[in-house]
């Protein structure tokens, strides 16, 4: 699939590489929220995803109206949502925030506001631990990949392989333990909890030559193809997302072809969404 692509990258890169294109169709070649933010920065251009059920665990964790009550029993928090969610949930938000940016993001609200953020736990987790930020709540989602990286992972990885750069993603639920091995010294020079693109671009300039990488495989082949003089070995070999494998050539060939399945959000909800997107994108 990535050799076919015309654009490869985490999913707010693709929605803007889709928003930036002079292309009329985009077959968006990942998992629904992501072909919805697509649809949503470019209302004008038709949007396909190959096939409807490529659907997100973390996404799924939440919807409108849990949000929406949520929000009654904290109504004057600011609400950051993890752009892994569906575009009613953006819709309801303040702000929304990638991997990347979501420190940066929750940063610039001002420290005695409330904040709530969402979906994932492990990110939010983190989030706070960074920002040292105390009123901070957080809901108790996660993805099914990530949820399954855990310490013993890191530990276990540790033992053997010591001179590797340790690469993990945060919503991983061994957020923690790496950053205890990182204050111990274990892992001080070593470990880098990053975003997918925070560690593409580490591999490229890092002097490392060995790296373990805590995230979904899926970026592994891109790793090895961009830095083929280098070493990287997933933490777990079955780390896979099977909402992103439903994705096919055979797929991609009949979305081509019949100009199918098409995700278009609302005027309506595409309106409140971009709000808290461009919020976001204008801290970057």
């Amino acid at each position: 699939m990535q050799d076919v692509a015309d654009f490869i990258g985490d999913s707010l890169a693709l929605s803007k590489n889709a928003a930036a294109t002079d292309a009329d169709v985009i077959v968006f070649c990942g998992v629904h929220f992501m072909a919805e933010t697509a649809s949503i920065l470019c209302p004008e251009k038709k949007v396909l995803i190959p096939d409807l059920e490529a659907g997100c665990s973390l996404a799924s964790t939440i919807n409108a109206d849990e949000l929406a009550a949520w929000k009654q029993e904290h109504p004057d928090a600011v609400v950051v949502s993890y752009v892994n969610t569906t575009a009613e949930v953006k819709a309801l938000s303040d702000y929304c925030c990638t991997s990347s940016n979501a420190v940066k993001v929750v940063n610039s609200i001002p420290a005695d506001r409330k904040v709530l953020f969402l979906p994932d736990m492990f990110l939010g987790s983190y989030v706070a631990e960074v920002t040292k930020r105390k009123n901070m709540y957080i809901w108790p989602g996660e993805c099914h990949v990530h949820a399954g990286i855990k310490s013993e992972d890191i530990n276990k990885m540790l033992a053997t392989l010591k001179n590797a750069d340790f690469l993990v993603h945060p919503e991983c639920s061994c957020t923690s333990s790496t950053m205890y091995h990182m204050a111990k010294g274990d892992l001080a020079q070593k470990g880098h909890i990053l975003s997918t693109e925070g560690m593409m671009k580490h591999a490229r300039t890092s002097g490392a030559k060995q790296f373990v990488v805590a995230t979904e495989t899926g970026i592994l082949y891109r790793m090895k193809k961009e830095n083929p003089d280098k070493e990287f070995i997933p933490i777990k070999e079955d780390a896979t997302c099977r909402y992103m494998k439903k994705i096919t050539l055979e797929k991609v060939y009949n979305s081509l072809a019949h100009n199918v399945y098409e995700v278009k959000v609302s005027k309506e909800i595409a309106d409140k969404a971009k709000l808290a997107i461009d919020r976001m994108l204008a801290l970057s």
